[in-house]
């Protein structure tokens, strides 16, 4: 077991770590969703609320597999948070991460233009900023590991070309391909029904693993 993994379990689902700041942090992101699901209710359009959740969804199940890989491997996540955190969800995922990634997906619908269909570089504009953000999140990320805030551990997850390409693809920009193809489907029940079982798909997986199974990660 490596050194962060050890600090990131020693604050694991720990409450006495709790900062006041997540109070307003928290009513931050209950203003930013009510305001949308009023102006929803409204125009009939749901969009920003479901890039949203949708984001926020696939990243809990990148938390999930990723706080899996340190289960099986007794070793290490691929990612962990060892440094200090109101409260550390996952050896790789808390509290300050959960809130960045609950607003992402919204930051990016809005990035788009109205009508959705411009070009950008020669790019569809949702693809255009799909990469954009991805990289954004990859720069981020790089300069979280620099200060030691964000651990990686594997040889093949790192700061080297081939490692920053797997971050790319596997850490963020599969986020965006998400949110793209949530705001393709046009029915609301089929997008509720997908958002739905991911999200108690993984909240399943983790009751299952952790809480019956009592494994932790």
């Amino acid at each position: 077991m490596t050194d962060a993994t050890r600090r990131a379990l020693e604050n694991l689902r720990d409450w006495s770590t709790l900062q006041w700041y997540v109070i307003p942090l928290l009513a931050i992101v209950f203003f930013i969703y009510a305001t949308e699901v009023r102006k929803a209710r409204t125009t009939g359009n749901w969009d920003a609320v479901f890039a949203g959740l949708t984001l926020l969804g696939v990243d809990f199940l990148n938390e999930t597999w990723n706080g899996l890989v340190f289960h099986f491997t007794g070793h290490s996540a691929f990612w962990t948070t060892p440094g200090p955190s109101a409260f550390t969800v996952m050896v790789g995922w808390n509290i300050e991460i959960i809130f960045m990634f609950a607003v992402s997906g919204i930051i990016y619908y809005y990035t788009l233009s109205p009508e959705g269909h411009r070009r950008i570089l020669g790019l569809p504009e949702k693809w255009f900023w799909a990469i954009g953000y991805a990289v954004f999140c990859v720069l981020v990320e790089v300069l979280l590991n620099i200060g030691g805030h964000l651990v990686w551990e594997y040889p093949f997850w790192n700061r080297s070309f081939a490692g920053i390409w797997l971050i790319f693809f596997f850490g963020y920009f599969h986020f965006y391909c998400a949110i793209i193809g949530i705001l393709a489907i046009r029915s609301l029940r089929t997008r509720s029904v997908i958002l739905a079982g991911l999200y108690g798909g993984v909240l399943a997986l983790n009751l299952v693993f952790q809480g019956l199974l009592g494994w932790v990660y």
